[in-house]
């Protein structure tokens, strides 16, 4: 974070395009575009841009109160996900000689173009602009020299021959604003680029392209589907009772789980006074749910191995291939995250899988408690995150 002698400097540099002054407290949209401009680095400075609160356009600090509770809606920018990929920033408060400010120091993006609600915003100088066609197309090109994950990376011996466009035109009307899509004139493949999908270089789709919108992704990803297996008693010695190899496009993927989670989660009705009865599920679904996403969001992709779900007299299994990655480690497995697969997670958000980032675990581990059932376990080594759901207590 800058420290307080070079933000005095940065208050009183009124032309620089890595500042932004605000007296609002409240304004979401602005504090969010103002973000978005910064981790887009349009003039490419490589720095961080700093959104100030609490300071006027002139440099002047008003001396406003900074509360715990502004700065953890500042921090919730980054999770909230309206702001597509996750935006790295910090948040801090600093008592200067005339008053405090908020600072929210935001770092350059390796996944351009980044936007807000379907836009993309730039820094043009020292004010906030919506990119243009051109200005996005020089984001789209810059990342393909930054993107350093799999799912950003080209698909070698596949064409554009192998995505549904249909499937991504409907995605497109998700997450990009109306008015974005009516002005434009740009080709199929740019549209696709400048959602990572399609890579400009190597002129053939991205690993996330392939994933969401491919006619056939196990053809080019051989370990992209979920084997689910379920067993009649608690070993895998028995005969399946089912089994299935849940494969295609993303979307139907997670379209079956679903049916796969509701199909097989039992209901009994329980008393629970003399006169009500409540139905009782085997597990909470949300907790299955939440789980098995984030298996399907932070596996690894490159792994010829699919998620394994296997459904037990006794328990669930969620094996899922790469071992943790990033900052992540067994013991804060629940509260962080980093993303393996940025693109497929900004999707997983756009279509409603996500309600918010890095609080799937947490979620899980609540619902699971609420309704009687010990903590979901995790085993875990470097090829492998494995969760195991039992059963409630006994009552």
């Amino acid at each position: 974070m800058i420290s307080p002698d070079e933000l005095e400097k940065l208050l009183l540099d009124l032309e620089s395009d890595r500042i932004e002054r605000t007296v609002s407290t409240d304004n979401t949209d602005k504090f969010s575009e103002a973000v978005c401009a910064f981790s887009n680095d349009l003039p490419n400075n490589r720095l961080p841009g700093y959104l100030i609160i609490g300071a006027e356009n002139d440099g002047r600090v008003k001396g406003i109160e900074i509360t715990d509770n502004l700065l953890l809606r500042l921090r919730n920018l980054r999770s909230d996900g309206n702001i597509q990929p996750l935006p790295s920033i910090t948040v801090q408060r600093f008592s200067l000689a005339t008053g405090n400010v908020a600072v929210v120091e935001v770092m350059p993006s390796k996944f351009p173009p980044v936007r807000y609600k379907g836009r993309t915003y730039i820094r043009v100088g020292p004010s906030r602009a919506t990119a243009t066609e051109q200005e996005e197309r020089v984001l789209s090109e810059r990342r393909v020299a930054l993107a350093s994950t799999f799912d950003t990376s080209a698909v070698p011996e596949s064409s554009l021959s192998d995505i549904s466009l249909l499937l991504f035109q409907a995605y497109r009307q998700i997450v990009v604003d109306p008015e974005i899509i009516a002005e434009n004139h740009r080709s199929i493949e740019e549209q696709l680029a400048s959602l990572r999908f399609f890579h400009y270089k190597e002129h053939q789709p991205t690993v996330s392209g392939i994933l969401l919108f491919g006619l056939n992704p196990r053809f080019f990803l051989p370990g992209a589907y979920i084997q689910y297996l379920k067993f009649p008693n608690s070993t895998m010695t028995d005969e399946p009772l089912d089994q299935q190899e849940i494969s295609g496009d993303l979307l139907s993927v997670l379209r079956e789980l679903e049916l796969q989670i509701k199909t097989n989660n039992h209901a009994t009705l329980k008393q629970i006074s003399t006169l009500q009865e409540k139905l009782v599920f085997d597990y909470p679904e949300i907790a299955i749910r939440e789980l098995l996403l984030n298996a399907v969001l932070h596996r690894n992709y490159m792994s010829f191995t699919p998620i394994r779900f296997y459904w037990f007299a006794d328990r669930i299994e969620i094996h899922s291939p790469g071992g943790l990655y990033g900052e992540v480690t067994p013991e804060t497995i629940a509260k962080h995250s980093s993303y393996r697969n940025p693109v497929i997670a900004e999707a997983m958000k756009a279509l409603g899988y996500v309600n918010r980032f890095g609080y799937g675990i947490q979620r899980a581990q609540a619902e699971l408690e609420r309704n009687g059932h010990p903590q979901a376990e995790f085993e875990i080594d470097q090829h492998n995150v494995v969760v195991i759901i039992r059963k409630r207590f006994s009552e």
